[in-house]
């Protein structure tokens, strides 16, 4: 899986690309996800302004961002949380169809970052089934650009109490397709695995030539969920249990494990309420065996 590309890993319009945590006490969630993850932070807005949004990386470049930790949104419901966003090539014709498909736009479209460099432009929008989320249009900033290994961003899902209607919104919005081939769950955007070959993981379509077509296009979860409809965002983790273990030592509640054929998982409360997943992967035999057979090109 590639983690921390050479040149920079981009999005095509309905893939996410790119999650932060809105908390009121971000200097105390700092410490927390540092300790947790090791992540180092940049400071994005000038000092003295009442908000903050705090860049995670892995090392302090902009090669390996991951996360935002930031104040939370002027004016919103405040919910402490970590938040989805999706890339689109045009935010504002995208956030004018949300309306259209029975969704609501709660803030924007606008510039967001530093003043005169706008990171990217921006709404926030809520589906008809009431799960938040933003949609995002790249600027100087295209996205995470570690993913997948331990200690950064691994995947979002959205649960929802009807996905055919959740479809029926995002389908239309953001190209979302489900095919049954894959299992349940799985949100694709057509062209995503190219898009992917082609730019920052060039063996992504040798190593799953036996999976189903399709899976490389995987772009997000969307799964049939109780209670109100909203996003999950997971981090990868090299060890779940080691990891587990000094969230709780930090103040973290443990909300569940499962261990499945891929993954080993936790859901976790952070000390400030919001909820998280880390998940280590953890592959069948012969997938490892496969991986270390295939040419290395």
């Amino acid at each position: 899986m590639a983690d921390t590309p050479t040149t920079p890993r981009t999005y095509p319009h309905g893939v996410p690309s790119w999650v932060d945590l809105e908390t009121p006490d971000v200097d105390a969630a700092l410490g927390f996800y540092g300790d947790l993850f090791g992540w180092r932070f940049t400071e994005m807005l000038p000092p003295g302004t009442p908000e903050r949004y705090a860049v995670a990386s892995l090392d302090g470049t902009d090669a390996t961002t991951v996360a935002a930790i930031a104040t939370p949104s002027a004016g919103l419901d405040g919910e402490v949380a970590w938040h989805t966003y999706v890339a689109v090539d045009d935010v504002d014709a995208t956030a004018a169809r949300v309306p259209e498909l029975g969704g609501v736009v709660s803030s924007g479209p606008e510039d967001v970052g530093p003043p005169g460099e706008p990171a990217g432009r921006m709404a926030r929008i809520v589906d008809p089934q009431g799960a938040p989320s933003r949609l995002v249009q790249a600027g100087t900033r295209p996205g995470a650009q570690a993913v997948n290994a331990p200690n950064t961003w691994n995947f979002s899902n959205l649960f929802t109490p009807d996905v055919d209607a959740a479809l029926r919104f995002y389908g239309p919005l953001l190209g979302w397709e489900r095919s049954d081939d894959l299992g349940a769950g799985m949100a694709r955007v057509p062209g995503y695995g190219d898009h992917l070959a082609r730019t920052v993981d060039p063996r992504i379509l040798e190593r799953q030539e036996f999976v189903p077509p399709g899976f490389s296009d995987v772009a997000a979860g969307i799964l049939r969920g109780e209670g109100p409809a909203h996003w999950s965002v997971a981090f990868a983790v090299a060890d779940r249990d080691a990891s587990v273990a000094v969230a709780e030592g930090s103040g973290a509640t443990v909300l569940g494990t499962e261990d499945g054929e891929w993954s080993k998982e936790a859901v976790i409360r952070d000390p400030f309420g919001a909820e998280l997943v880390l998940a280590q992967f953890d592959p069948p035999d012969s997938y490892l065996e496969a991986e270390r057979q295939a040419p290395k090109t």
